[in-house]
């Protein structure tokens, strides 16, 4: 009799997290009938857009320009600023811990088996509440549905891995705005930063991060861009990709205009100084290869590692692909 009592309460239980999946499902068709129907009325329109780039890429400089000075929301709370991003990083708590949850499940962690990172499994764990989703991704996922909070803008790095899980709960099709860096100064800004993080890590990981981010965002409408055209123009750079947002992808203009004075305050001018300083001493290095007919060119680096070690051979490997998709993506074949 134990036995049967315990059977008919795992029966009830198992009936009314049926009950409230169907309630669920129910409601998100609804939420996607009326977007569909408000999206043909609206030409298509777009109600916001994600950054997508990898870590120390200079996505928070670009979402902090975008947000402070032309206006898109981003909504909050927002992860504050720390000694390595001392404006900010433009980040929604809720959604960096919801993708935390979603990465947590299948033992992913942002810097730790990334590539195995299986978006319908994380979909197949939320309906079966094998992760919490009410406390973080219920909130986030509201605002980036809401109409009335466009245009938003939602940045997370994350977004690389987890953008086609998200996408499948949205009731609306975002806009991407794709950035980059040279992945040299994005391994190495990690190794400074993390505890025992190898330069070969930050290469296979900003592999990984790009890779993902370029596949991920297939068939949605992209605005390309990266961490030297910001830097090199930030004016013009960062306005072109609001005009292009809003001409080419159908995301609604921004309340304002970037302004000269708004680069001025939120542009270090170190970060523009560190990267002609590291331009003037590649200068100097040996030449490994050439691509887009020698105007992307690979040159030596200084490596800690030993010199015919198989962690150096690793990471002289990673460091040559990685490359290789750089030059690509200079020149728009990635």
């Amino acid at each position: 009799a134990a036995l049967l009592d315990q059977a008919k309460l795992e029966f009830e239980e198992l009936r009314k997290k049926k009950a409230a999946a169907a309630k669920e499902a129910e409601e998100a068709a609804s939420r996607k009938n009326d977007l569909e129907v408000a999206a043909v009325a609206g030409n298509g329109q777009r109600q916001g857009f994600m950054i997508l780039g990898m870590h120390r890429s200079g996505t928070s400089m670009l979402s902090g320009l975008l947000h402070t000075s032309c206006g898109y929301k981003v909504g909050g709370p927002l992860i504050g600023s720390a000694f390595d991003n001392e404006k900010g990083f433009f980040e929604r708590v809720d959604v960096v811990l919801q993708n935390d949850e979603f990465m947590r499940a299948q033992g992913v962690w942002w810097a730790a088996n990334v590539i195995n990172y299986n978006y319908e499994q994380a979909l197949k764990d939320k309906e079966e509440g094998n992760i919490d989703f009410e406390e973080n991704g219920k909130r986030g996922l509201a605002f980036l549905n809401n109409p009335s909070n466009a245009p938003w803008l939602q940045k997370d790095p994350r977004m690389c891995i987890t953008l086609k899980t998200w996408l499948k709960l949205m009731n609306n099709e975002p806009a991407i705005v794709f950035t980059y860096r040279h992945p040299l100064e994005v391994a190495m800004s990690l190794k400074r930063r993390e505890q025992d993080f190898s330069l070969e890590r930050g290469l296979r990981l900003w592999i990984v991060y790009n890779m993902r981010a370029i596949q991920n965002s297939k068939g949605l409408c992209v605005v390309y861009s990266s961490n030297d055209a910001v830097l090199a123009d930030p004016m013009n750079e960062v306005q072109r990709i609001s005009d292009e947002l809003t001409s080419k992808c159908h995301v609604p203009e921004p309340p304002f205009r970037l302004k000269q004075e708004d680069v001025d305050k939120f542009i270090d001018p170190n970060l523009q100084h560190n990267r002609k300083r590291r331009e003037e001493e590649e200068q100097n290095k040996e030449i490994l290869a050439k691509y887009n007919d020698g105007k992307c060119i690979v040159r030596a680096y200084d490596s800690e590692e030993a010199e015919g070690s198989q962690a150096r051979k690793r990471e002289t490997v990673l460091y040559s692909w990685a490359m290789k998709i750089y030059c690509d993506l200079q020149s728009g074949k990635a």
